[in-house]
């Protein structure tokens, strides 16, 4: 299984980057912060409403989020900004931490989480 960020399915979504595979989309799976950031940028229509329906029947990680992911979140930013790293984003943080505590890669096109990968057991597929 491959937790797939934002940044990934906006590049998708837009027709840019590689177009996965039906096997591929097998393995996919998203979370709570990804599906809010995803559906909040899509454009009414026919077509979204169909990418909702597809993407809302995706696996969702750690669903509902406990308060222990947050905790782990704010320690991965904290300890990066410790280390000298710059995470633009928090939520990428929380998405880092979701994917950390399901033993899952995050597939990206984001430097936050290659940065996060620098320091922390995060395993990361960058997008081509």
């Amino acid at each position: 299984m491959i937790l797939v960020d934002t940044s990934v399915w906006i590049e998708l979504l837009a027709g840019r980057g590689r177009r996965p595979s039906a096997d591929d989309l097998l393995e996919c799976a998203t979370c709570g912060p990804v599906l809010q950031e995803v559906l909040q940028g899509l454009r009414p229509g026919a077509a979204s409403d169909v990418f909702r329906e597809a993407f809302l029947a995706l696996p969702r990680l750690s669903d509902p989020l406990p308060s222990v992911v947050f905790l782990a979140a704010a320690e991965i930013y904290r300890d990066g900004r410790r280390r000298g790293y710059s995470i633009r984003s928090g939520v990428d943080c929380l998405i880092a931490a979701i994917a950390i505590q399901n033993r899952v890669p995050v597939w990206h096109h984001d430097r936050d989480f290659t940065t996060i990968a620098r320091y922390a057991p995060l395993e990361v597929l960058a997008a081509e």
